[in-house]
C-alpha cells in the first residue's frame, strides 16, 4: 500500500475505475467497524452490550478527526528518519487538490488518505474487546486518541510508508497482519496486564447475551473483509487484488472448519461462535499474506491459523490475564502467524517475485517477518501499557467495582440494550422467580 517513485515520463494519469473501486472498498472497510461493534456486543453479557458497541463506535468519530488533523501527514508523509513521517499539505488536508494522485497510482491522495483513514479507525477498536465489563468511557476515549497519536501513526509509517524501517527492509504486509492486527492484539495484551481482571474472573459464568448478533457481526466483518485485503492494491489493473480477493474467501472458510473440527474433537460440539471466531481468525491470517500466497497456499495459511488460535484462546486461564474477548487469542495470534507463514509459503507469483521456503526461497523472507512482527509487538505491547497506566493513575481507567456488577451500560451511558418493559415481566423475567433465581439471573446478565 505504500507509495512508489515513478519517473515523470512514466506517471499515472487518474483512472476512474480504480478511484471507483476504491471508494466503494473503503465504505466496504468502514462497515467493518459497526460489525466489529456488533460481533463484540453479543459476546459480552446483556449489561455491557451498548458499552461495548459504543466502544467501537466512538473511535469513528475520534480516529477521523485526528487523522484529518495530522494523523495522514505522520503515517504517510515524507519519511522523518525511518520511524515517522511529515507533510505539511497533509496537515488538514490543506495543501491537496481534488486530481492530485497518490504517487505511482492512479487514485487521487484524497481517496488513499480517506481508504487508509478507515483502517486507522478499525485498528483501536480492535482492542476495546479484551476490555470489556470494566473501563471508563472518557478513559477508553482519550486511550484511543493516545493510541492512535503515538502507537498506529509511526507503526503504519514503519509499515507501510516510503522510507519506513520495515518497508524498507521488505517486511511484507499486504493489509494490516502487522500494523492492524498484530498492533491491536499487543496493545490489548499491554492494556489488560494494567487494569486487571473483571469481577468475577474465572469464578461466574460470562457467557454472550446473543449469538445471533456475534454471526451477524462476523457476517459484516467478512463482507468488509473483501474491501479491507482487495482494495489494499490500490487499484486492480494486474489481477493482484483479485487474486487477494480470492484468497480472503479461501483462507476464511478453510480457518472456519478448521476451528469447528478442532472444537469438535477437544470439546464434543460444533458451536456458532467457533464458526464465527474461526472465520475472523481466517480473516486475520491472510490479511499479511494473501497477496503473497497461491489459493492452495490459502488454505494451508487458513488452517494452521484456525487450530492455532482456537488453541490459544484457552491461554488466558492458564497464565491468568482477562482477555474478555479473545483478542490477544485470535488477533495477535492471527496476525503473528499470518506475518510469518509469508517465510514459507510465498509463492513468488503474486505481489511480488519473493518466494519462501517452500518454494525455494530459503529462510531470507521469515527472518524480515520475524523483524517486523516482533519490533511491531513489542513496541504496541509496551507504549501500551504505559498509555494505559499513565490514564489509569490520572483519571482512573476501571469503573467502580460496584458499576461493574450492576452493569457498565446503566451506569456510563444511562441505558439498556433491551427493555423489558412491554413484555409482562417487569424486569426482564418470563415467569415470577424465588428470590434466589432472580439474583442468579440477573447476576449472570
Amino acid at each position: 500500500m505504500a507509495p512508489a517513485i515513478t519517473l515523470a515520463a512514466d506517471a499515472p494519469t487518474l483512472s476512474a475505475a480504480n478511484t471507483g473501486f476504491m471508494l466503494i472498498c473503503s465504505a466496504l472497510v468502514l462497515i467493518m467497524t459497526p460489525g466489529l461493534a456488533f460481533f463484540y456486543g453479543g459476546m459480552v453479557r446483556v449489561k455491557s452490550t451498548l458499552n461495548m458497541l459504543m466502544m467501537s463506535f466512538i473511535s469513528i468519530g475520534i480516529v477521523t478527526i485526528l487523522w484529518v488533523l495530522y494523523g495522514f501527514s505522520l503515517a504517510f508523509g515524507t519519511d522523518k528518519g525511518s520511524l515517522i513521517g511529515w507533510t505539511s499539505d497533509f496537515v488538514g488536508f490543506s495543501g491537496i487538490g481534488n486530481t492530485d494522485l497518490w504517487d505511482g497510482y492512479t487514485i487521487p491522495i484524497y481517496v488513499f488518505a480517506v481508504f487508509q483513514l478507515m483502517f486507522a479507525i478499525i485498528t483501536p477498536a480492535l482492542i476495546s474487546g479484551a476490555l470489556a465489563d470494566r473501563v471508563k468511557f472518557t478513559a477508553w476515549s482519550l486511550f484511543v486518541a493516545l493510541w492512535a497519536t503515538v502507537v498506529y501513526f509511526p507503526v503504519a509509517h514503519w509499515v507501510w510508508g516510503t522510507g519506513g524501517w520495515a518497508f524498507d527492509l521488505g517486511v511484507i504486509d499486504f493489509a494490516g497482519g502487522t500494523a492492524v492486527h498484530i498492533n491491536a492484539g499487543a496493545a490489548a495484551l499491554g492494556v489488560i496486564l494494567v487494569i486487571g481482571k473483571r469481577v468475577g474472573f474465572k469464578k461466574d459464568p460470562m457467557r454472550p447475551h446473543s449469538l445471533p448478533l456475534v454471526m451477524l457481526g462476523a457476517g459484516l466483518l467478512w463482507f468488509g473483509w473483501f474491501g479491507f485485503n482487495a482494495g489494499s492494491w490500490l487499484g486492480n489493473d494486474d489481477g493482484v487484488g483479485a487474486l487477494m480477493f480470492l484468497n480472503t474467501q479461501i483462507a476464511t472458510a478453510a480457518a472456519m472448519l478448521a476451528w469447528l473440527a478442532y472444537e469438535k474433537i477437544r470439546h464434543g460440539a460444533f458451536t456458532t461462535l467457533g464458526a464465527a471466531s474461526g472465520a475472523v481468525a481466517g480473516l486475520v491470517a491472510i490479511t499479511p499474506s494473501g497477496g503473497a500466497v497461491s489459493p492452495l497456499g490459502a488454505i494451508a495459511v487458513g488452517v494452521i491459523a484456525g487450530v492455532l488460535c482456537a488453541m490459544a484462546v484457552g491461554l488466558k486461564y492458564k497464565f491468568g490475564y482477562d482477555d474478555s474477548l479473545d483478542v490477544v487469542g485470535v488477533h495477535l495470534v492471527g496476525g503473528v502467524v499470518g506475518s510469518l507463514l509469508i517465510g514459507f509459503f510465498a509463492s513468488g507469483k503474486g505481489q511480488s517475485d519473493v518466494e519462501g521456503l517452500f518454494y525455494g526461497g530459503g529462510l531470507d523472507q521469515f527472518w524480515k517477518q520475524c523483524a517486523g512482527v516482533f519490533a511491531v509487538l513489542g513496541y504496541s505491547l509496551v507504549a501500551s501499557a504505559i498509555l494505559a497506566f499513565l490514564i489509569d493513575k490520572t483519571i482512573g481507567m476501571r469503573v467502580s467495582e460496584d458499576e461493574e456488577v450492576a452493569g457498565i451500560d446503566q451506569a456510563e451511558h444511562a441505558e439498556t440494550a433491551y427493555d423489558f418493559s412491554g413484555t409482562g415481566g417487569g424486569a426482564g423475567f418470563t415467569s415470577s422467580p424465588t428470590p434466589a433465581e432472580g439474583t442468579a439471573k440477573k447476576v449472570d446478565a
